[in-house]
């Protein structure tokens, strides 16, 4: 029947076999209403009997209990506002707690000592239980936190590279939190680590217009040089720069020329050099590129030197989002400025092989 109607509840009611659990409770109702009758000559046997079928019928409700809510979270999951939300923490923490309440009448029909004693005994009990269920309780409220401030959600690509953990996460639940890895390794992190360490999440990436790129290479500084008339003539035919080098050119002369400046010497004056004309032709290659997102931010920029050179960076955002995608757009960047950089007289600093070690050990004997 379930299978022929349009709605999906009922699926999951079958699944989830809630009417397994409510025939159960059945059952035992009838088998407790029916001992009087069957154990007639057996007073003592049927006192015991009918503790033993009580706690059936409060275990077989819990199941019951347990079976409406993973089939009302299931339900839930199929709306579009609840797929990303830690379900499983809140049917966790009602579990937990009916179980409880399960356990501690059982043995209180079993004993057939009053309730409020148990609970009385609990209540001396608790700092034990606290110590027991600290997990479970730092759990609960983090989720809470969690859903509350919609920090992390069921989907989302977290990274906590404390715990090694970099994929998305596939499930929130009371006491961990599970991660699929990027390598399709699994990681489980507890809750309330989510309230209490740091991590990234990249949901905001994926739903802003671009994902950053930002990388650099090292450009060797005694590559660095001004330029003379014939760089300049010869870079007005690098059609992305044309214009700023004849306006550049014209302005830097213009100013030398009023200022009288002896250009026998080159370092007078204004100069363009190699190195801030590759600045410029970058920044108009990511301007241009089709993959480049040019409402925001992109740019070209010289950071503080270091013995290994003076990096030179990239900054900008690819419109491509998904990471294979996003891998191929800068690697075709970078492919594309690594072979821009001898067009300007520039060298990229690379640690010297053993190759390049010999040949400068033959190069300093021939010199001899």
């Amino acid at each position: 029947m379930a299978s022929k109607t349009s709605t999906r509840f009922d699926d999951l009611l079958i699944k989830n076999r809630v009417f397994l659990s409510l025939s159960r409770i059945v059952i035992f109702i009838i088998i407790y209403n029916s001992l009087k009758g069957i154990l007639i000559d057996f007073p003592d046997l049927l006192n015991y009997a009918e503790r033993i079928i009580t706690i059936a019928i409060i275990f077989s409700t819990i199941w019951f209990i347990k079976s409406i809510l993973m089939t009302t979270k299931d339900f839930l999951r199929t709306i579009n506002t609840f797929k990303d939300k830690p379900l499983e923490s809140y049917v966790q923490i009602f579990m937990v707690v009916i179980w409880l309440i399960a356990v501690i009448s059982s043995i209180s029909i079993l004993t057939g000592k009053p309730l409020i004693k148990f609970l009385t005994a609990l209540g001396a009990f608790s700092a034990v239980l606290l110590l027991i269920f600290k997990d479970t309780i730092l759990g609960f409220v983090a989720s809470i936190q969690v859903s509350i401030n919609d920090t992390v959600r069921i989907g989302d690509w977290i990274t906590m590279e404390k715990y090694g953990a970099d994929g998305d996460v596939v499930e929130i639940n009371l006491t961990s939190v599970i991660i699929q890895n990027f390598d399709n390794t699994i990681s489980s992190i507890p809750t309330y680590y989510l309230t209490s360490d740091s991590f990234k999440n990249w949901r905001t990436m994926n739903s802003s217009g671009g994902r950053r790129i930002k990388r650099a290479i090292l450009i060797k500084i005694n590559s660095i040089r001004f330029l003379t008339e014939e760089d300049i003539e010869y870079y007005k035919k690098i059609h992305l720069i044309s214009d700023y080098i004849e306006k550049s050119s014209t302005d830097v002369k213009k100013y030398n020329e009023k200022h009288n400046i002896d250009k026998s010497i080159q370092l007078n004056g204004r100069n363009l050099t190699n190195f801030g004309t590759f600045r410029v032709y970058l920044d108009k290659y990511i301007e241009n590129h089709p993959q480049i997102n040019q409402d925001m931010l992109l740019m070209s920029r010289q950071l503080e030197p270091t013995p290994d050179g003076i990096p030179l960076e990239i900054y900008a955002f690819s419109r491509e989002k998904v990471w294979q995608d996003y891998e191929r757009v800068m690697a075709n960047i970078f492919d594309h400025i690594l072979a821009s950089v001898k067009y300007f007289d520039l060298e990229v600093f690379q640690n010297p092989s053993s190759v390049d070690i010999i040949n400068l050990k033959n190069q300093n004997t021939v010199e001899k």
